[in-house]
């Protein structure tokens, strides 16, 4: 940036974005966001704001509406619930009906092709169905 911020508070005190602190800004922010993400040619102004909106947007969902972590037991749960399947329907994901239910009940775990057919089945990242800190704790 070729500018520099002589006074960042009257900027904010004129209007400009500043951090969300309440869900009723988020919303106004986020149809900010959309606005400027329909453009078929924004400037580089507007290139700007889509940034910093969605800075200050992530920044205020990961603090009020953070996602806890899974585990890839509770993500197949959550599949199989959400997609109306019942453990028969992952038989060829997993090999077996009994290796389906003893992945679900927690006596084993995931095999690096069982990641991989299940990641192409539901269209989901690999790494959301490797526990977290599997890589760090093989190494």
């Amino acid at each position: 940036m070729s500018t520099v911020l002589a006074n960042p508070a009257k900027m904010i005190a004129r209007g400009a974005p500043r951090v969300i602190h309440s869900d009723a800004e988020l919303e106004a922010y986020t149809k900010a966001l959309f606005q400027l993400t329909a453009l078929e040619s924004p400037s580089s102004s507007e290139v700007e704001a889509i940034e910093l909106l969605t800075l200050l947007v992530e920044r205020y969902e990961q603090e009020h509406y953070s996602i806890p972590a899974a585990d890839p037991a509770s993500v197949v749960r959550f599949l199989i619930e959400q997609q109306n399947l019942t453990q028969r329907d992952l038989i060829p994901q997993f090999g077996s009906e009994s290796a389906v239910s003893m992945f679900l009940a927690g006596q084993r775990n995931l095999t690096v092709e069982q990641v991989r057919r299940l990641s192409t089945r539901f269209k989901l990242p690999t790494d959301v169905f490797i526990p977290k800190g599997a890589v760090r704790a093989a190494r």
